[in-house]
């Protein structure tokens, strides 16, 4: 028997980048809000720390495929295999415990890819219900909230800013001025990337502390990373109105006869189920596993999964792919570049980011310099893995080495998707995700051209060898990132969600991840769901709970050139 609890205003199922925001801006209009997490609550100072075993080699804050595993194929004809694409930390901060930290905001094409270019074959573009103006206050507000540091007015064509970074760059490491150097010799606009790392004598009055290397995929036990662990949730829990439910596995969300959510339920820590009514549900638990949650609360009003008449739930995913060009430095010639010091990130570009068809692709993506690893888990590709030649490789090469990576703008297209998997359950008995995806021409074709032009610029900075990485044909899901499965638009027969990322056919259902992105970004998008999480908040807020609703009205777009 499933127990019944007494309403609350807002549920949030999901407490990383996407519900983060919303329950910190929901608990302080002063409405009641619980929020589910199906991870543990960690705490820096008692579970972070820079011991590669535990982060890299032991997972400690990946899903355990054993227990939460996914399946993935390239295709329908393709037998699905369990591999663990995408994962992303089951945790209350969900992706922000584990990040790096970069967090660069989108550029205006972002939100107008078909517009900009039309039908692609093979590819599901569609614009944006909002544009960059609609969402640049939210990324303002993000930014002096959750802390980002950042170089005002050093991205050449980028959207303009409302208000300054509240800190400061970080310093350049000493890979990162090899970095400058290269793109200096080619003309190359390069400049320190946007970080959710503070710097001394921020605006914020937060402390920042010495660094190491050991940010990507590890805690940080400093505070000096921002998180939502450490912003959004203590603030919301501040106000006296929020409560969060860790280690609950939400399997659920329930419909009335209305044709509205009435609540989700949910398997407790002890096994037992208990179920949580709200007049608002708001899924956040990214791309992958809001799409899944989706499917999974099948009733008789949505047989095919909640709000998925129109079929589009899972569809048109995207996940970017994470490449990049290893350069290695002669070490009787060169200075060790130390990368195990500093940031892992020291530098980047958006040089290339706008479409230039010459190049044989639309789109574009940001690049960045970054070290190859930790001692024990350097990317060095080729690289002998036992023995002595292991060791000559590691002697000879850590410390002579760098590499500059891309973040794919990969092409939506609709059979790259979610959908459940009819055998693989996970350890509550559910389908897990069974992701479909294969590389469109496209993805391929601009991978190929940025790896390439990324060996140019270490080469310009002295490398003597360089070993790209290029697109394989299939994505490894190993950005971490996630988008599109449940996608915004103005028309309920071509999206899920509408401008406020509200479920056209359950009014009372928002999914504020990246769920909603009709394209992927060519930048790394925790920055974009945060301040859409926060706009969509805003409208639940001030507009939706108070008996109202507003559509945004869109002026056509002038294109020119």
């Amino acid at each position: 028997m499933v127990k019944r609890l007494d309403a609350v205003d807002v549920v949030i199922v999901g407490l990383g980048a996407g519900g983060g925001p919303a329950a910190k801006v929901l608990s302080e209009a002063g409405y009641s809000v619980v929020g589910f997490d199906k991870g543990p609550w960690l705490r820096n100072s008692e579970h972070y720390s820079g011991d590669e075993l535990k982060f890299q080699n032991r997972s400690y804050l990946w899903p355990d495929v054993d227990l939460m595993p996914r399946t993935v194929r390239r295709d329908e004809s393709s037998e699905s295999r369990i591999f663990n694409f995408s994962p992303v930390p089951s945790a209350v901060g969900g992706g922000t415990t584990h990040m790096a930290g970069w967090t660069p905001r989108p550029r205006p094409s972002d939100f107008i890819m078909r517009t900009l270019h039309g039908d692609i074959e093979g590819a599901s573009l569609a614009d944006w219900p909002y544009r960059y103006d609609d969402l640049e206050p939210y990324l303002t507000k993000v930014e002096w909230s959750y802390g980002i540091s950042g170089l005002d007015g050093a991205e050449v064509g980028a959207g303009f800013r409302s208000r300054r970074y509240p800190s400061g760059p970080l310093g350049p490491t000493k890979f990162g001025l090899k970095f400058y150097e290269g793109c200096r010799k080619l003309g190359i606009n390069a400049m320190p990337l946007p970080m959710s790392h503070l710097t001394e004598r921020n605006e914020l009055g937060r402390k920042a502390v010495n660094r190491s290397s050991f940010w990507n995929q590890y805690g940080d036990p400093t505070e000096t990373r921002s998180t939502v662990a450490t912003t959004y949730i203590p603030e919301a829990l501040a106000t006296g109105n929020f409560e969060v439910r860790a280690d609950s596995f939400v399997r659920e969300v329930t419909v009335g006869p209305d044709g509205k959510a009435t609540g989700v339920i949910y398997i407790n820590p002890d096994g037992s189920e208990e179920e949580q009514r709200a007049r608002v549900v708001i899924l956040a638990l990214g791309a992958i596993e809001s799409a899944r949650l989706m499917l999974m609360s099948k009733s008789p009003l949505f047989p095919d999964g909640i709000a998925n008449d129109s079929g589009l739930v899972g569809k048109n995913a995207t996940f970017h792919e994470y490449l990049f060009a290893v350069g290695l430095f002669d070490k009787e010639l060169s200075d060790p570049l130390n990368g195990f010091t500093g940031n892992y990130q020291s530098g980047g570009s958006m040089h290339f980011y706008e479409t230039d068809e010459s190049r044989g692709h639309i789109g574009g993506g940001i690049i960045a310099t970054t070290q190859i690893g930790q001692p024990i888990n350097p990317i060095l590709p080729g690289k002998p893995i036992w023995g002595e030649a292991a060791k000559d490789a590691d002697r000879d090469y850590f410390l002579h080495s760098m590499k500059i990576g891309m973040i794919l703008q990969d092409l939506p297209q609709e059979t790259n998707r979610v959908d459940l998997d009819p055998v693989v359950k996970d350890r509550w008995g559910m389908p897990v995700a069974r992701i479909t995806n294969k590389p469109h021409a496209n993805d391929t074709a601009m991978s190929k051209w940025q790896i390439d032009k990324n060996v140019e610029i270490l080469e310009a900075a002295g490398a003597v060898r360089t070993m790209p990485v290029y697109l394989g044909d299939e994505f490894t899901g190993n950005a971490c990132h996630q988008h599109g499965t449940v996608r915004m638009g103005t028309d309920p027969a071509k999206s899920v969600l509408n401008e406020w990322a509200q479920a056209h056919s359950v009014e009372n259902l928002f999914v504020l991840d990246g769920s909603g992105f009709a394209t992927a970004l060519g930048v790394n998008p925790t920055l974009t769901i945060m301040a859409h999480s926060w706009r969509a908040a805003d409208y639940i807020a001030s507009t939706y709970l108070k008996g109202r609703s507003e559509r945004l009205v869109l002026e056509p777009v002038s294109i020119s050139g």
